[in-house]
């Protein structure tokens, strides 16, 4: 099943997951769930970068032929 979370989408679910930390929000508990969730959503937005890279890439290579 392929993940439907935006990029947009998971930036912002980062920033919570930030504000949370810094505000001291999150118990110890808690923690090693959030960084897990943190490093899927950090995957997330590096494969959607890397895919509208190439994406532009190939537009833009297409325009110079």
């Amino acid at each position: 099943m392929k993940n439907k979370t935006t990029y947009t989408q998971a930036i912002s679910e980062l920033e919570e997951i930030v504000n949370e930390i810094e505000n001291e929000d999150i118990g110890v508990d808690e923690l090693s769930e959030k960084v897990k969730r943190a490093s899927v959503l950090i995957k997330i937005c590096k494969d959607k970068l890397h895919k509208t890279e190439e994406e532009v890439g190939a537009v833009l290579k297409d325009i110079e032929e």
